[in-house]
């Protein structure tokens, strides 16, 4: 016989942990009032011969109780009910032993894998992750409501990054770095003021990215274009050098040989600073920052020809790689790089296709850069160009007191995801009970979504004065509440979604490319747009619709869902549910297709969204993939290409490294299974990963088919 445990551990029943109970309450009473011996082995007897294959542990303890109550032993009930009260609060009191337990041994695999770029076998990771454990104890127990936190725990809904709640932090943001490089800033109390050069605005640059992520827990993006304006001065420092030391002496020729030489120096060390930086930084949280670089070449920025260069310097860094342990280049997961295509870099015989070329070269080898598409951003945010926060969470547009479009210095508050299929699931593919089903676990994500927000009012800037006081954010006093950047729609919160592909199977019978389930999906897509921007209108809070990434929800999801409805085929049987609105993984379609499909689904999803084709090795077949780009350009505001990039330790092998039937990663040349001695990175999500991936994501990965 099996017992079902209150976390839901199903472990052998132990008929002595029942005796154990009652002797425990037999000693609390007067003789008069205990149980004889023979009478405790009747009651478990009549426990045993419940022919259950499975009980569950609350069961058991309400049979004991009735059992005392039949026999008259009434004080002896009442004992034993303290007792189980007792206990009960002791479990409540403490929730956390058992889960930093393991994480110190090195078995609790859920919160080990739920993050691919976190090592969680380092010390300082696994500190992060302990403090964790504690601040969600915390968070379930005090700080969230009991509807909330019973939701959560059903898979209802999931109230993200619960771990940092405790504290008033936020998501994501948008680094005013041009503010910050230009009017100086302040890091541990010292000032750093404007630099002077391209190599010390590289370094500057890269002391703010770690600074910012050690006082937040999610992705941050700075705009390249700010770097141009320090390219020239370096430029300006070495013409004014060489023109005093040599004058008329040698030819103006030489002198500007000299300058190109020099500078040419200065840009790839600057560069270099900021890919080894970034992957050699390691945060508060244990890991690398995750940040994304904006790469942009506006036609209205004076230093555009400087940007150029830098753009061009950073994808050729990127081609290289960066070397591993054993000397071999291999593919950095960070920083992110994101690529936008204009009218003049999108391979029609623009002045930069140059670049927009070696771009594509990139991606083919190293996955990054990504591809925003300025043409179709400018039809879904009134007309602006500007980078997502991290991976893909996009905010609003917003003008200041001029009438000014502003994006950078702004920031997001926090996610709550709904599970879409459950509700699918619940409903038993009905329209009828679907639609109020919706409607009542939108509310609760409501209800969820202003918990975050009111859990960062009254924060004062001194909380993270990198982000509120010194210009990450804004330029705050010392003792002044944020509260003015959570309304009017500065900064955003967003929805969160998953498994649209699952419920529209569920639903309709079909898959969401299926013009019948295109049409539910739609849908659906609108009706969680139109709460949010309802939502936002009633309470002036920045709403937003937000794909989410789904690293580790993927797996949390389907398998709460697989408990309670069973095995049920393309639904809870995968191991996974499908990121967001994407097409299935599993399904045959081509790249062009996919991308004009996905599209519609971008446009609704304007809080958050990415969509990505899956490649082979194209290092041979550029043009093709350039194909893929200038469709992108025309067709698709954000997307990125997917293909592999792995190394074996042992056989220095350089391919594709495979997930065996047993889901164990294997080199298929010397069938080395020893994580610790290879290097594998795949698309994660938005970000690539490059610590391997918990059970249901590594099954995700090993499904997807290829779209080129």
């Amino acid at each position: 016989m099996k017992v079902t445990k209150r976390d839901g551990r199903i472990v052998d029943y132990d008929r002595n942990k029942i005796v154990i109970a009652i002797q425990k309450a037999n000693a609390e009473v007067d003789r008069y009032e205990q149980l004889a011996d023979d009478k405790i082995e009747s009651i478990v007897a009549g426990i045993e011969n419940k022919h259950a294959d499975n009980l569950l542990v609350e069961d058991i303890q309400d049979l004991i109780e009735q059992k005392l109550m039949s026999e008259h032993k009434y004080e002896l009930a009442k004992k034993y009910i303290i007792y189980r009260y007792t206990r009960q609060m002791v479990r409540q009191a403490n929730t956390t032993d058992d889960s930093i337990m393991s994480l110190i041994q090195n078995s609790n695999k859920d919160v080990m894998e739920e993050n691919s770029n976190k090592n969680a076998y380092i010390a300082s990771t696994q500190r992060d992750l302990i403090a964790g454990e504690v601040s969600k104890d915390l968070t379930k127990r005090v700080l969230l409501p009991e509807k909330i936190v019973k939701a959560h725990e059903e898979g209802i809904l999931h109230f993200h990054d619960m771990d940092y709640f405790l504290q008033s932090i936020f998501n994501c943001c948008l680094i005013n770095i041009g503010d910050m490089l230009e009017n100086g800033t302040v890091m541990n109390g010292k000032l750093i003021e404007s630099p002077k050069s391209f190599q010390v605005a590289c370094t500057v640059m890269t002391q703010i990215i770690s600074a910012v992520a050690s006082s937040q827990y999610g992705g941050q993006s700075v705009d390249i274009r700010h770097l141009g304006k320090y390219l020239r001065k370096s430029r300006k420092k070495y013409e004014k050098h060489y023109n005093k030391k040599y004058g008329e002496k040698i030819s103006k020729e030489i002198r500007d040989e000299f300058v190109k030489d020099r500078l040419h120096d200065e840009l790839r060390s600057g560069v270099q600073t900021i890919q080894y930086q970034i992957n050699t930084l390691m945060t508060t949280n244990g890991q690398s920052p995750f940040v994304t670089l904006f790469l942009n070449l506006d036609k209205n920025d004076p230093y555009i020809e400087e940007n150029a260069m830098i753009i061009e310097e950073i994808l050729n860094q990127r081609i290289e790689g960066i070397k591993n342990e054993k000397g071999v280049y291999v593919t950095p997961a960070f920083p992110k790089l994101i690529y936008v295509l204009d009218e003049h870099n999108c391979l029609k015989g623009g002045k930069y296709d140059y670049l927009t070329r070696l771009a594509v070269k990139c991606s083919a080898k190293r996955m990054y850069p990504d591809y925003i598409s300025a043409k179709k951003m400018r039809e879904n945010y009134e007309g602006n160009v500007f980078s997502c926060m991290g991976c893909r969470s996009f905010l609003t547009p917003w003008k200041d007191e001029n009438g000014n479009y502003q994006f950078e210095g702004r920031f997001n508050q926090g996610v709550v995801s709904i599970n879409l299929p459950q509700i699918a699931l619940t409903a038993k593919g009905d329209e009828e009970k679907f639609w109020p089903l919706l409607e009542e676990r939108l509310s609760l994500c409501f209800d969820a979504l202003m918990c975050r927000h009111h859990a960062l009012e009254g924060t004062l800037s001194n909380v993270s004065p990198i982000h509120w006081q010194y210009g990450a954010i804004a330029r705050l006093k010392k003792g002044e509440k944020i509260d003015k950047l959570l309304h009017n729609g500065y900064s955003t919160i967003s929805l969160g979604y998953i498994g649209v592909y699952e419920t529209t199977k569920i639903m309709t019978g079909v898959s969401h490319t299926d013009p019948k389930g295109t049409n539910f999906a739609l849908r659906l897509m609108q009706r969680l747009r139109l709460a949010c921007d309802t939502w936002k209108l009633e309470t002036g809070i920045g709403f937003g619709l937000y794909g989410t990434p789904a690293e580790s929800l993927c797996y949390r999801f389907a398998e709460i869902d697989k408990k309670k409805f069973g095995e049920i085929k393309d639904v809870t049987d995968k191991g996974y549910y499908t990121n967001s609105y994407h097409v299935d993984v599993r399904e045959k379609i081509d790249a062009f297709s996919k991308f004009k499909f996905e599209e519609q689904f971008q446009k609704i999803s304007s809080g958050g969204a990415i969509s990505y084709v899956e490649i082979p090795n194209m290092r041979h077949n550029l043009e093709a993939l350039e194909d893929v780009v200038r469709f992108i350009y025309e067709n698709i505001q954000y997307a990125e290409f997917n293909t592999k990039s792995d190394y074996c330790h042992k056989c220095g092998y350089d391919g594709e490294i495979i997930i065996n039937d047993d889901l164990e990663w294997e080199c298929p040349q010397c069938h080395n299974k020893d994580k610790n001695k290879m290097n594998v990175t795949r698309r994660t999500c938005g970000y690539l990963g490059e610590n391997f991936w918990n059970v249901g994501k590594t099954k995700e990965i090993n499904s997807r088919v290829l779209h080129l």
